[in-house]
């Protein structure tokens, strides 16, 4: 079995805000591939299914995001799976709005869900998937920002974003993670690294 992971908060206040993005991906999967993301066990929301030939369980921790690592740590021992099979799906402020990254391990990058996650699980050897949604302009907190709501094009933009994530996470599942770093990771010239690379 799988295990995906799509970061955010719950309530409705957070709904269509750039720090939601991994539930969106999470929910994006859901719809299309028939799976219910509802059973509520150790603080998430959970969703078994099928992906082409794979069973697979989404996950929605329904802690605050700083708070994402014990929900997904005790899933994972419930569900006896390893980190390694493991998919974190998230939003990423330093890729611009639309863009994703595929990484086969790594650090949180200053993400304080994933600094959780890699605290609890006691390793950085997993998936991720992060999701652009766009530097913060100079002048904003960084908090405000990223719990802001999404509108106008840098909504259509981190929409296509959560699109992408979801196809590079079929493909991560029917050809592997080079696979998808391969077709979904966009070359950066070096001015313009940014970002845990």
């Amino acid at each position: 079995m799988l295990f995906i992971a799509g970061l955010g908060n719950p309530g409705r206040k957070y709904c269509n805000t750039r720090h939601n993005v991994g539930f969106d991906a999470a929910d994006e999967l859901a719809e299309a591939h028939g799976i219910k993301i509802a059973k509520k066990k150790f603080c998430a929301l959970t969703g078994e299914g099928m992906i082409n030939t794979m069973r697979i369980i989404l996950v929605k921790p329904v802690a605050y995001m700083n708070l994402s690592g014990e929900p997904v740590c005790s899933l994972l021992k419930y569900y006896r799976i390893p980190p390694t099979d493991m998919i974190v799906v998230y939003d990423d402020v330093n890729l611009p709005a639309g863009d994703i990254r595929v990484r086969k391990n790594g650090s949180a990058g200053g993400h304080n869900g994933m600094k959780d996650i890699i605290r609890c699980v006691k390793t950085e050897e997993f998936i991720r998937v992060r999701i652009g949604i766009g530097m913060k302009p100079p002048e904003h907190d960084l908090a405000d920002y990223v719990l802001s709501k999404l509108k106008g094009a840098d909504a259509a933009a981190v929409r296509e974003g959560v699109l992408k994530a979801a196809d590079a996470i079929r493909l991560i599942i029917t050809e592997g993670a080079d696979c998808a770093m391969n077709r979904f990771n966009k070359r950066l010239k070096p001015a313009e690294k940014i970002g845990d690379e």
